[in-house]
């Protein structure tokens, strides 16, 4: 049994309205002398980001923009940012925006210390050591990218996602502003809060560690979960369960946006140590058919998959349950976690999340070959709570479908 497990999260973590205002003083705690900003085009416009990047350019003689992000990236898009920031010999990041921005910010900072290619550091512990300092500043809440030790881009020629993981990605530093959250649009808010509640509940209804010892843990990017893990995991589920609806439905509700905001870096803190799985194991080649928004994929997957978990995880579903405000007083566990299911089905219908992989555009005949390249990725086969078979896939995609 293995009885070890470890935490590990940004470096140095600033919450709270506001606390953006720091970003040049914490660039020259690192002797950044010439930043580079990736973000997106939408982004560089809105009243909440312009004197953030005045207040660069005040602080510092030289700031590059990168704007050319755009969603569920695609690895050309990291190699254009990588050209922009070779160019200006930059020497440190601010990858601000959604989840695509922060992770296009990660690549950059790692390619730009360590030469080569985004495609080179591809997988798990690849990336050899620190990378230029980076700063993740998210305008959305969900992802988690701030805090988490992972980047994802897509491969148009495979049509997948495809992830680098290393301990060396999670960020410098994150500032979380909810401020900068509140000119989300309604359909962006939805698509990242529901992904916020999958990375909660994958992490808390995941393998526990103890059942790890069957993976070589130089080989595994995720701990399974874990007392650390369920505890704030299980908060980040209470605030997607208090919060969502309400910043979906008044997005000048800043209680609910902080709320929000908290619950993505919660969630995010959960699931880069305890793992994410089949759900988003699934999502990747979907997303890649697709081209659906990453938060929605794993939304619409999440019932179907957690239908699928119960067998192996009833008690740890159950308290899912409680944290999203169902009564289970004196319920089984097996019934609790199927309340749990019916909460979360609520949650997307609530805030609008297509609930069928057909109307996502997913074609049936491209069940099969999703199932196929979903149960490639081993390392979330690995902490998956139920091991599946390929048909396994195959059922749960026609559940979905």
């Amino acid at each position: 049994m293995n009885t070890i497990w470890q935490f590990a999260t940004a470096a140095n973590i600033r919450f709270g309205r506001g606390c953006s205002e720091q970003l040049a003083s914490e660039l020259k705690r690192f002797n950044v002398t010439r930043p580079m900003v990736i973000t997106d085009k939408t982004l560089v416009h809105l009243p909440s980001v312009g004197p953030l990047l005045q207040s660069l350019q005040q602080s510092f003689a030289e700031v590059t923009v990168f704007d050319g992000c755009v969603p569920e990236p695609p690895i050309e898009t990291a190699e254009a940012a990588i050209a922009v920031g070779t160019a200006s010999g930059v020497d440190g990041i601010v990858a601000l925006g959604g989840g695509s921005n922060l992770d296009i910010g990660k690549i950059v900072a790692t390619v730009l210390r360590h030469g080569g290619a985004p495609r080179d550091y591809f997988g798990f512990d690849v990336v050899p050591g620190p990378t230029l300092p980076l700063i993740a500043i998210p305008t959305t809440a969900g992802t988690g990218s701030e805090v988490s030790h992972s980047a994802v881009l897509t491969d148009t020629i495979a049509q997948t996602k495809v992830s680098t993981l290393s301990r060396w990605l999670r960020p410098s530093v994150a500032i979380v502003d909810p401020a900068l959250t509140d000119s989300c649009p309604a359909v962006v808010t939805a698509h990242s809060g529901i992904d916020a509640l999958v990375h909660a509940i994958e992490a808390v209804t995941n393998r526990d560690y103890s059942e790890m010892t069957g993976v070589d843990p130089q080989a595994r990017a995720y701990e399974g979960s874990y007392p650390l893990t369920r505890l704030i995991g299980g908060e980040a589920i209470r605030l997607v369960g208090k919060f969502l609806v309400r910043a979906y439905q008044a997005p000048n509700d800043q209680e609910a946006r902080d709320g929000m905001a908290l619950a993505a870096l919660l969630a995010g803190m959960a699931f880069s140590n305890s793992g994410v799985a089949l759900v988003h194991a699934l999502e990747y080649p979907v997303g890649g058919l697709t081209h659906c928004s990453h938060g929605e994929g794993n939304g619409l997957l999440l019932p179907h998959v957690m239908r699928f978990n119960l067998p192996a995880c009833a008690e740890s579903m159950a308290e899912v349950a409680v944290w999203l405000g169902c009564d289970t007083n004196g319920l089984p566990a097996n019934v609790a976690a199927e309340a749990a299911i019916e909460a979360v089905v609520k949650l997307q219908q609530a805030v609008k999340i297509r609930m069928r992989l057909s109307e996502l555009g997913l074609e049936h005949k491209q069940i099969p070959w999703v199932a196929t390249k979903a149960f490639q990725i081993k390392r979330l086969m690995d902490v998956n709570p139920r091991r599946p078979s390929e048909q396994d896939l195959v059922d749960i995609l026609e559940s979905a479908y």
